[in-house]
Parts: structure tokens; sequence; C-alpha cells
């Protein structure tokens, strides 16, 4: 069966990988499976009881849930084979852009996962005039439930017309809008068509390793990233173009648990989830005592020494291997093939010390506007530093100025009542321009320096690119988010947040009496003078006009309800930039 629609992924795994555990959500405490025929009839109930309740082609859907469950899929597939246009939500989201989302797509009908999102959309709700009903998966007190909707559509009478409209939809028609959860300004609606969602499927899948030996019936999948981010989602129908077992994690806060209990084999991660593991495992080792610390920096430095990624070679690498490394694949379950992360840079240190810990990672690249991957690292064609080659479909040109464009079937059809916007986007030849800065190899890898919109300028005229820097300087232990600022000022400096776990243990190691909270932590002079250490080797990696030349350490942890980091983690540069407007106007001395 040929695909061409996002929803034909599922159609064609009933015939080709029916299974029994298509799909896996915890509830209760307990792994609930849903088959393939199962969720393909859940999908056909869905569809005829939107029917029902007056859901005509080109409707607007929106879906909200805290995590991923089998019930955000089935919703998805009963929408699209309708021709209806699903509208992901992060749950994160402030009222106003909830507001300003809900009206700018004229959403008809909502379906959110719990009673704190219910609350959020009720206060809403009079603003959107399209909105016609709110739905619950979980049981809420005073809100309709989905069941309701399932009930309506257990009438297969309306089949016969639900399979009409599937037949006459398009590769070209719409299938979702994406609002971009954007670092500055109002969201922004990508409409992506089903061609450019499953062409970038078709396009990424030679990228996923096939394992000699391994059937896909043995594949498990731990998805627990947002599926409303198309990377995410992306991945969820190449799951099922394999046959894939997708289990869906509970949270993030549950994830060490998920992944013991299913022992996945693919997870996709963004970088500063690897950074929090591998903080967790440096933490755990070093703080063991002993022996027991001492094999584990020793091993530490074996794998920095290793020349070359891939499987241990000599004797003290095979003895690495066994005492150190083989606990971290079994504290990823044991069976990991490859970890596939995107969103944003992978430290190259990180990215080399996971793959010669027999933890490969594949890093890709992409926009949402790209559906999403335009270029990843596949087995056999690692280049660690970068982000791999560009998709087979996709092409890639880097314009004068060094910014990466693409043009391929799965770039976006544009941004949703934004004519203007759009145009502003593609250049005269109808490449996107992805407002990332980048180049080409000569083995026709991709390299990304920065972003566009986030380079500049100091008073000097030195132009700055703050995301090489910062990655450098994450690299630090004791420096969990770093923002570098400067724009039209004499020098460039940078807002810190240091890892307040990480620093509590170091503390009580050195003995220093700084306090618990990290306002308390932050005014430290001990850590100050330390961090200021770890700035002074950051700066012998840069040119003279790069080197930070003051600092301040922000007294909170960076989180995304502080409104500071988007929901996949991006600095929201102007938001942390107000919210310690105090801190950058005392290194500029506009504020003593």
């Amino acid at each position: 069966m040929s695909v061409k629609r996002t929803f034909d992924f599922a159609h064609n795994a009933l015939t080709q990988y029916a299974r029994e555990d298509m799909f896996v959500t915890k509830y209760n405490g307990t792994w609930v499976k849903t088959s393939t025929a199962e969720f393909v009839s859940l999908g056909n109930k869905v569809s005829r009881g939107l029917l029902k309740l007056g859901v005509q082609p080109g409707d607007k859907i929106a879906l909200i849930t805290t995590a991923t469950r089998t019930e955000w899929a089935a919703m998805d597939l009963g929408i699209s084979q309708i021709g209806a246009i699903s509208v992901p939500v992060y749950p994160s989201i402030s009222p106003e852009d909830y507001d300003f989302i809900f009206s700018n797509a004229e959403v008809k009908y909502c379906f959110v996962s719990d009673a704190e999102l219910y609350r959020k959309i009720e206060k809403i709700k009079e603003n959107v005039k399209t909105l016609q009903g709110v739905f619950t998966f979980e049981e809420v007190k005073g809100a309709a439930n989905w069941q309701e909707v399932l009930d309506l559509g257990t009438d297969e009478k309306l089949q016969h017309e639900v399979e009409d409209l599937r037949s006459g939809i398009t590769s070209e028609d719409l299938a979702t809008l994406i609002y971009t959860s954007g670092t500055t300004g109002r969201p922004k609606g990508v409409m992506l068509t089903h061609q450019n969602i499953v062409s970038n499927v078709l396009g990424s899948n030679p990228r996923i390793p096939q394992v000699k030996g391994m059937d896909y019936s043995e594949i498990k999948i731990l998805s627990f990233l947002p599926i409303c981010h198309i990377f995410e989602r992306m991945l969820f129908y190449l799951y099922q173009h394999n046959g894939y077992a997708i289990y869906f994690a509970e949270s993030i806060e549950k994830m060490g648990e998920n992944i013991k209990e299913v022992k996945p084999h693919i997870m996709s991660v963004v970088p500063r989830l690897i950074e929090k593991v591998y903080d967790k495992i440096y933490n755990t080792g070093t703080s063991a005592g002993g022996l027991k610390s001492k094999i584990f920096l020793w091993a530490l430095g074996v794998n920095k020494a290793k020349m070359n990624i891939g499987k241990p070679s000599g004797l003290k690498e095979i003895i690495a291997d066994r005492l150190v490394f083989s606990k971290w694949r079994e504290g990823l379950g044991g069976n990991i093939i490859t970890l596939v992360s995107g969103s944003a840079a992978l430290s190259a240190r990180l990215n080399k010390m996971f793959q010669n810990a027999g933890i490969p990672i594949l890093e890709g690249y992409g926009l949402t506007e790209t559906s999403p991957v335009i270029s990843v690292n596949s087995f056999g064609k690692i280049k660690i530093g970068t982000v791999g080659h560009p998709l087979d479909n996709v092409e890639v040109k880097i314009q004068e100025d060094g910014e990466i464009s693409v043009k391929g079937p799965s770039v976006f059809k544009g941004y949703f009542k934004n004519d203007e916007m759009t145009a502003e986007v593609f250049t005269a030849d109808g490449y996107f321009k992805t407002g990332d800065i980048g180049h080409l190899d000569d083995e026709g890898y991709l390299h990304i320096t920065d972003r566009k919109k986030e380079m500049f300028k100091t008073s000097g005229g030195k132009y700055i690119a703050p995301q090489v820097i910062e990655n450098l300087a994450k690299a630090s232990k004791f420096i969990e988010q770093v923002m570098v600022v400067g724009d039209g000022e004499k020098m460039p400096c940078a807002l810190i947040q240091p890892d307040f776990i990480f620093v509590k243990n170091w503390a009580e190691r050195k003995n220093y009496s700084m306090g618990t909270t990290p306002e308390e932590i932050a005014k430290s002079p001990e850590l100050t003078e330390r961090i200021g250490k770890e700035i002074d080797y950051l700066n012998t990696k840069l040119g003279h006009w790069e080197q930070i030349k003051r600092f301040e350490l922000t007294p909170e942890v960076w989180t995304i309800e502080t409104g500071v980091l988007t929901p996949t983690l991006k600095l929201k540069r102007k938001a942390v930039k107000e919210r310690f407007l105090d801190l950058y106007e005392k290194m500029y001395g506009h504020k003593e």
C-alpha cells in the first residue's frame, strides 16, 4: 500500500505489521496495550463521532496533553482521515497564547488530557467564538469526556462516509497546523500538508538503523518528548511505518522508572536530557568514593583518549567498558540501539563520550517549517560536531551570508493567515530561509554555527555568535544554563544559571557553607570565584572580541514555567534578559 497521507501509516500497519502492542500507555500503574486492529477501530470511531458533532473537512481540532497517550494517537487518526486539521498545542504555554492560537486557528473542538488543562481552556473559552466544545481524556467533574465522542461513533452506518472522505484527501491537503513556540513574539501557525510530513518520514527512514537479526516485532520505542512538536510527531509516524511498538512515557520525572520497565531500543532525546543523564552519572560515579570513584574517573579518561568512535578495541577500553560503561547501558534499559537527538545543538564532547560508551546518538537538524528533518547522521556515516548529511529528498543551499536554505517536498505550505511573513522567508528561487548560519564541508556534512537572528554586534562593530560560546560554556559541570549578551554594548557578558545540584555536592566536599536555596548559592563568593575559573578557561578557546568579560549568577533555575525557556528547552533570549534585567545592568555598569 502506497503511503501518501499521514493516516496511511496506520492503515498500512494494519495490513503489514499488525501487532498486539502498537501503542502502550500506563494507566493507574499498569501498562495497557492497544493492538493495531484496536487502534484503527478506535480511529474510525473518533471519525464517526466527530462527523456526528458536525465536524467537516477543514475544521480545526485542538489536542493538548501533559504527556502523550494512546488517546492522542487515536484522535490524530480520527481527525486526519476525515479531512479535519489537527492543532497540537503545548500544555505549558500562557493563557494569552492559548487565546491567540485558538482564535487565530478558529478551533472548533478541543481535547485535553486532564483537569488542569481543562481549567486553562475554560478560562479563555468565551473569547474563542468558534469553540463549540471541550472534551477530556481523563474523568473531570463537570467536563464532557471523550468517551462521549466514541459513543457517538459506535454507529457503523457512518463508516462509508468516513471512507469516502478518506479517499478524497490528497497529499497536498493540509494535515496539521502547528504553532511554533517562538523565542520572540506571537506564535506562528505553520501549515504542514500530508506530503510535507510523509516525505520527511520516508526521507528520514533510511537513517534509522536496521539491526541485523532483529525483526520489527521485537523493537520497542519509548516516546516522551511532546508529540505536539513536529520532531516527535514525525518519528511517531516513522515508527508506525516500521511496525515498531510505541510506549508512551508517563512524564520526564518518571523516565528512569519507565526505561527500566520498557527496556526500549530507540528513544528520541533533546540535548538537555543527555546533559542531565550525564550529570547524574557523573555525580553518582564521583560520590561513590574510594576505589569505585577512582575506577569511574579512570574509565572517563580512557573514553576521552579514544581517538575514533566505536566499539572498545584495546585492553584498557575493554576493561573500562565492562566495569563502567556497561552500567550506563543498563541504566538505559540495556537494549538501546540508538538515541535520536534534535531540537538544539548537542555538545561534541558528550556526543563522543556516549558513542564510545556504546550508546550511539544520531544527531540531526531541522525546523517545524521543514517537517522537521533537514539532515541527520546515520550509522556508518557519523561525524561528531555536524548534523549529518542532508536527506536525499532535501536540497540544501548556503546563501551568500552563510544562511542555510532548503528546498524539497517537506518544506511547509506557509504561515497561516500571514502571506507577508511567508513571502519573507523564501528566496526568489523558492528556497526556505532557515535563519540558521552554517556550511557544508567537503564530505557533505552540514555544520550549524549559529542562529542568524541571535547573532549580535558589539558597540565596537564585532559580530558575536552566542550559541557557539554557550555550548562551550555548558561543558562545565558548574554551568547548567548560560546566555551570552552584549548587543550594542562594549563587550560580551553572560548570565549564568549554576547547576545547583552539582554545586551543592561540590560545596559539601569542599566544606563550604553557602546555604541551600538557589538564591543563597548564587550569592556565594566561593562559587563566583570557581565559575570565574571556568570562564577564564572558556576564554582561552575564544577570539579576543568574543571573550566573556563579566558574568552574573542568576538566583533561580531557568524553566518553561517562568517563561524563559520554550517547551523544547530553548532560550527565550528577550525573556531571560527582562527577567534578570538588574543583573544585566549591573554587568554593564548601568546599575551599580
